[in-house]
């Protein structure tokens, strides 16, 4: 428990529901959902589509979605994949031939056909109790009244200035008056609020077929993409069979790749083995065996981790006891390892996260994104759709397991969480961060496991993360000063993150008392709330 004279959050409880997001209109829509009896999935798309309005810069329609889902609470795991692919006139060939040899962000190459409006529609056709047309109309309202800008949204938007100003359409939306929205102001989004309408009247062929793809498909030509009408029209999510490793008496459940669950999976069996009887979890020590280990895991994340439609990802070799104890074996407690290959994919950050139980046990964890803050920094000009830049999770290297290929899906950082035991589900967690998020995984089921935080001390701790390819640890301003120094002396190097490490989010279902037990993240705007 918390030192209450100190500030902070303390968990949020209740008995027949909750939410946890990172923004507290996303939260209250939440809530509002399951008290008119909707139930975790129809709260959780709310509550996204909301997000997708109030913190636009995150996430948005023109983005993608992966959700794990635990039907009644059961232990049976239902997996969604909803991310997006690359046009099928998009081969590594014609890159080439042009002269394109890196996808650049600010472009339309960076663009994959967005996955998350098909992603919606099918979770709550196949799983929610209230049709698409009744869980958007709280964010047509945000997007046609008005929301008030909140600080970590304001200074998102006010980070990202430059690349709003070099796109018209976003230009014209998001800096109303020459400048980026303060907190508090009021900002609507009429153009987004028409096409969220027209999806709540038609359903998904709206977006994919008609007036608003013909607007997205015609912005993107003129930029010279590759995008067509076919490749619009074609967008299917799919259901996918979950991966699992165990951990301290729980199996942890991810997504399967594209998405780099398996990572998290394989830093949890990295790290099982080390002591953690009387270690300080935030020691020179633990985070050192923490970043080496995280070097090593995405190391494999970037050789291994592909669409496996299109590509063999070993992930049951990844998974193995033999793999962990190898990398394990690696790691030399008394310095930093050097010579590590350096990988070939950007560095990126943004995406929500939602957890919702309802009072029937349904547990959803729901994962959205547009990966960079404003993704590509386009937006079609008359539907007011900002695209991901996904794309760039692809390389242009004839042979890599992530060159870009027709309808192929690129390599994804957002990865939804679930922890089950006895074949119950016991708690939907996630972190936010892009690359962070395998490291923020394991970060957080390490402290709330291995050293006895509570829901929201395990998210409010201090972060480290190595970033992959740039040689560096970022360290947040809350790591003490001296673990800093002794991390240095080892060989790390420290940087200053731009920006807090993540958000994450999650929610503990305690059956034996019929209690929830849920934490938000305290370096975004949201909340837990419990009823």
């Amino acid at each position: 428990m918390r030192n209450l004279e100190l500030p902070g959050r303390s968990p949020a409880h209740g008995v027949n529901g909750m939410a946890a997001t990172s923004h507290t209109l996303s939260t209250a829509t939440a809530i509002d959902i399951l008290r008119r009896g909707g139930n975790a999935m129809d709260a959780a798309i709310a509550a996204c589509a909301v997000q997708c309005v109030v913190e636009p810069e995150s996430t948005g329609i023109g983005g993608d979605n992966f959700c794990l889902y635990a039907p009644g609470g059961s232990g049976e795991i239902v997996a969604f994949n909803g991310s997006g692919k690359a046009p099928m006139a998009a081969t590594a060939e014609w890159y080439l031939e042009n002269g394109i040899i890196e996808i650049q962000r600010q472009t339309p190459h960076a663009c994959v056909v967005p996955g998350a409006v098909d992603a919606w529609y099918q979770l709550t056709r196949d799983h929610g109790t209230m049709g698409l047309n009744e869980l958007l109309q709280p964010a047509i309202a945000y997007a046609r009244d008005g929301y008030p800008v909140s600080s970590r949204v304001s200074a998102d938007f006010a980070l990202q200035a430059d690349i709003i100003a070099r796109d018209e359409n976003l230009k014209r939306v998001f800096m109303p008056g020459g400048h980026t929205p303060d907190v508090g102001e009021r900002h609507a989004q009429p153009e987004l609020a028409a096409t969220m309408q027209l999806i709540a009247d038609k359903g998904p062929d709206a977006f994919y077929t008609g007036e608003i793809a013909e607007d997205m498909v015609e912005y993107l030509q003129s930029l010279g993409g590759l995008h067509t009408m076919d490749d619009f029209a074609t967008v299917k999510g799919n259901y996918v069979t979950p991966i699992s490793t165990e951990f301290r008496g729980h199996t942890i459940w991810e997504c399967p790749p594209n998405g780099q669950g398996v990572i998290a999976l394989e830093l949890l069996n990295i790290m099982s083995s080390f002591e953690t009887e009387g270690v300080d979890p935030i020691s020179v020590e633990r985070l050192h065996l923490e970043i080496e280990a995280g070097r090593l895991a995405y190391q494999d994340r970037n050789i291994y981790v592909a669409d496996p439609a299109q590509a063999n990802v070993p992930v049951d070799a990844l998974l193995t006891t033999e793999r962990a104890t190898e990398l394990r074996g690696a790691i030399d407690p008394s310095q930093r390892l050097t010579n590590l290959p350096s990988p070939s994919l950007p560095n990126h950050t943004s995406t929500v996260y939602i957890s919702v139980v309802d009072k029937d046990g349904n547990a959803c964890s729901f994962i959205n994104t547009l990966f960079n803050n404003f993704g590509a920094g386009l937006m079609a000009p008359k539907s007011g759709v900002v695209f991901t830049n996904r794309a760039q999770g692809f390389v242009i290297k004839p042979g890599h397991l992530n060159c870009i290929a027709p309808g192929k899906r690129p390599l994804h950082t957002i990865i939804p969480g679930m922890v089950t035991k006895g074949g119950r589900a016991v708690m939907p967690f996630g972190v936010m961060g892009g690359h962070y998020q395998a490291f923020g995984h394991m970060h957080f089921l390490s402290r709330f496991f291995d050293f006895g935080h509570d829901i929201q001390e395990a998210q409010d701790a201090p972060r480290i993360f190595p970033v992959p390819g740039e040689d560096v640890v970022q360290m947040e301003g809350t790591v003490p000063v001296d673990i800093i120094a002794g991390l240095e002396k080892l060989g790390h190097k420290r940087v200053v993150p731009s920006k807090p490490i993540g958000g994450s989010q999650a929610i503990w279902i305690d059956s034996e008392r019929g209690l929830l037990c849920g934490g938000s993240d305290p370096r975004k705007d949201g909340c837990a709330i419990g009823y």
